[in-house]
């Protein structure tokens, strides 16, 4: 049953690109569901074209052997990928969904252990190092590795299938993703040295700063995952340039087509305490959503980079919100914890629903049949929870036995499955009972 479903999902994305929920994008690189980016696709929604489950049960899991600072990953295929700091030996696994056997893994450089692989419609896998991008097949061989300035923490695909690659220095690079050739000049984020700045200035290291990525610092300039509107070209991401007190919210530009060059569209540098988390765009491309430092999510019209409003959680949350079609905003981990979502109206954000009994201890997860994934807390430890999108209750708990601390994020594989990774190293899939 399980490769039915999965055939289901690999010929009939669009039927499953459902309202409500949505799901991720329609075309392109993405378009096989599953959860193949850090925030499953281009516009870092959160959501899936894959169907959830209304039940889970533990299927297999895995210790990485390090801590892990980024989500897991997954292919059409079933293939789930995931980065980790080890001492020693491998620090990129890829394991089958099925079974959970490792089907292949490799050490690559410093940095890469908060990292998550992307992986494309053939499982191609595309992960960043201190200062290069590698690009391996489904089975681990290596097809190219260019070099950059500083670490690509994330990689988003532009409307013409090339890669968007925006390492922490700011270095911004359109890549094809056969060959490793850039597609159009670089483009700095943070301008570089001139002479004018005089000479001998010393070259940084290429993870010089990363350890400064977790909330942003002006050692790692931009430390969130780019959202990419493939419709028209823009690209969102946030910057915190020399000089400034604070991360701005940025909008890039790169059209495609012949000679293309990537440009800087607006910069909204005004957002009390920065702009703290990835940039989340809506399904019809409108509206940019973020979080500033100082509690508030902010709607950005993304067409002009002016505020449409901001609304007070008093709180930052770790990272930007699960967003479906419908404009329902599922909040992730952050403050007091709780499961709660927002609708938004055109002119504000209201409360849709809100679990205060329960603590949320990572990123909720959306499908395209209305079910979210996301990992609670407790007295055992952390438990996954599958809860009704529309009004927040609880469909399936399942406790993830000997786990502590929380989760780095959820993905959700291309049968339902749900797929967890925590901040010490472990690698949980739960499945449904069979057909």
């Amino acid at each position: 049953m399980r490769g039915a479903r999965r055939a289901a999902v690999l010929t009939a994305t669009a039927a499953l690109a459902l309202s409500g929920c949505g799901g991720g994008d329609s075309d392109g690189p993405y378009s096989a569901g599953a959860w193949p980016g850090r925030h499953s696709d281009g516009r870092n929604s959160n959501t899936t074209v894959s169907e959830g489950l209304d039940d889970v049960t533990s299927s297999w899991s895995r210790a990485t052997g390090g801590a892990v600072g980024s989500p897991a990953t997954v292919a059409p295929n079933g293939q789930v990928t995931i980065t980790s700091a080890t001492d020693a030996g491998c620090n990129i696994f890829s394991y089958q969904m099925d079974n959970g056997r490792k089907r292949w893994c490799t050490r690559l450089g410093p940095g890469v252990a908060d990292i998550s692989p992307v992986a494309d419609d053939v499982a191609n896998v595309y992960v960043g190092e201190a200062g290069g991008l590698l690009s391996f097949t489904e089975n681990g061989q290596r097809r190219w590795r260019i070099p950059v300035s500083g670490t690509p923490r994330a990689v988003q695909f532009a409307g013409d299938g090339s890669l968007v690659v925006i390492t922490h220095f700011g270095q911004v690079n359109i890549v094809d993703p056969q060959t490793g050739m850039l597609r159009a000049p670089l483009f700095d984020l943070v301008p570089i040295p001139g002479v004018e700045d005089g000479s001998n200035i010393p070259r940084r290291e290429p993870d010089h700063g990363l350890a400064g990525c977790f909330g942003g610092s002006p050692d790692c300039p931009v430390a969130t995952t780019p959202a990419v509107d493939r419709d028209t070209g823009r690209i969102f991401t946030t910057v915190w340039r020399p000089g400034a007190d604070r991360a701005a919210l940025v909008a890039l530009r790169y059209p495609g087509g012949e000679a293309p060059i990537v440009t800087e569209e607006w910069s909204n540098v005004d957002l009390p305490g920065g702009a703290t988390t990835s940039p989340a765009l809506s399904a019809d491309g409108t509206t940019v959503y973020v979080h500033d430092g100082e509690g508030a999510l902010w709607a950005i019209d993304a067409e002009t980079g002016q505020a449409r409003w901001s609304h007070d959680l008093g709180y930052t949350p770790a990272t930007g919100p699960a967003v479906t079609d419908d404009g329902l905003l599922v909040l992730s981990a952050g403050g007091p914890g709780a499961l709660t979502a927002l609708r938004d109206t055109g002119d504000g954000a209201e409360a849709a629903w809100e679990r205060d009994d329960v603590r949320q201890a990572g990123v909720p997860a959306l499908t395209a049949n209305g079910r979210g994934y996301t990992i609670i807390s407790g007295d055992d430890g952390l438990t996954a929870l599958v809860f009704d999108v529309t009004d927040g209750r609880t469909l399936d708990e399942e406790i993830l036995p000997e786990t502590t601390g929380f989760s780095v994020g959820t993905a959700v594989g291309p049968d339902g499955q749900l797929v967890a990774a925590t901040v010490n190293g472990e690698l949980y899939v739960l499945d449904g009972s069979e057909d």
